[in-house]
């Protein structure tokens, strides 16, 4: 029997295990048949959301996961049909680059026809243009290239604004936000703007929910790991411990934690968080057991003293 449920992403995606397995640069480290007997491990417990955020740019220096992992699924014998694929499209050299020329690269690398989910990279320039970027969405979406699409880590005005142009041009919009989100990091999705939007059928897709395994314990990580918003990471490093030690108090590793707190939220369809090990992930889908015996009320109440980002960064979003 499955152990890990399935929630509806937005109004009009599908339905999506509720732990996402994704990956960077993970499988690119990992020994192949480790990294088979992990995603179909995943797979035996009802995992079916895979997210791979990287691939190859002409001119920059190569990458494998997104390949690795068509690899991968192959190997553990995993039939297209029975899993949703999550793909990045980036918008800093865009419409130059075109949102179908990117795709096009990478479902080849993919070794699919399609993606699932489409999730928008960070809006990083004043000038780009959303009436273009909606109506380009909806062409790929009528098309059957994407099923649906979210955006990562946008202020909450331009979801807004850009979901207004998605309905304009015959699409549903955006169907979620994929926010970091952890004990120390909460401002943003537990501000009132992105509230708001919520209680308006967005979903929220939890990521960097160990703030790079930094919360679990890997307080000097020897990799490169996601930007910091109000630069509030040196009180996160010294959260760890504490948050180590509330989660021993309730019979739950600190990575469990954070993942059940990110369940935890209304909003949440799917948390997103890697694994390198069968190991990490099965410790990982225990949040699900820890939720259900504290209760959400309790495991916000148990990491309430992390909250980092408090009064430091904008709830509207960046």
């Amino acid at each position: 029997m499955s152990t890990v449920p399935h929630r509806k992403i937005g109004t009009h995606g599908p339905e999506a295990s509720v732990l996402a397995l994704g990956s960077w640069h993970i499988y690119d480290r990992m020994d192949f048949a480790d990294a088979v007997a992990m995603v179909r491990h995943a797979a035996d417990l009802g995992v079916n959301l895979f997210d791979v955020g990287v691939y190859g740019f002409p001119g920059q220096p190569p990458v494998f996961t997104d390949v690795l992992f068509s690899a991968i699924v192959r190997a553990a014998g995993i039939p297209r049909a029975d899993y949703l694929l999550s793909v990045k499209l980036w918008l800093e050299s865009y419409p130059e680059q075109s949102l179908r020329d990117q795709l096009a690269r990478a479902l080849f690398r993919a070794g699919t026809d399609r993606a699932d989910l489409v999730i928008l990279g960070d809006i990083r320039r004043t000038d780009l243009d959303l009436v273009r970027l909606a109506g380009d969405l909806a062409e790929l979406e009528r098309e059957g290239l994407i099923g649906s699409w979210g955006v990562n880590n946008w202020s909450a005005t331009a979801v807004r604004t850009i979901r207004g142009h998605a309905l304009e041009a015959g699409s549903p919009g955006p169907q979620l936000a994929q926010l970091k989100y952890s004990p120390c990091r909460r401002s943003i999705p537990d501000g009132g703007p992105y509230a708001s939007l919520f209680a308006e059928g967005l979903a929220l897709q939890p990521s960097d929910v160990m703030e790079g395994g930094i919360l679990a314990g890997k307080t000097t990580p020897s990799r490169q790991i996601g930007r910091d918003p109000g630069g509030v990471r040196p009180s996160i490093i010294r959260a760890a411990a504490g948050l180590g030690t509330a989660a021993a108090s309730v019979d739950a590793t600190a990575a469990q934690l954070c993942v059940a707190f990110a369940l935890a939220h209304p909003a949440t369809c799917t948390v997103l968080f890697g694994a390198s090990s069968t190991e990490q992930l099965v410790d990982n889908v225990g949040a699900l057991e820890v939720l259900d015996r504290l209760g959400p009320e309790r495991v916000r109440e148990l990491v309430e003293p992390f909250w980092a980002d408090r009064g430091v960064v904008d709830p509207e979003g960046a």
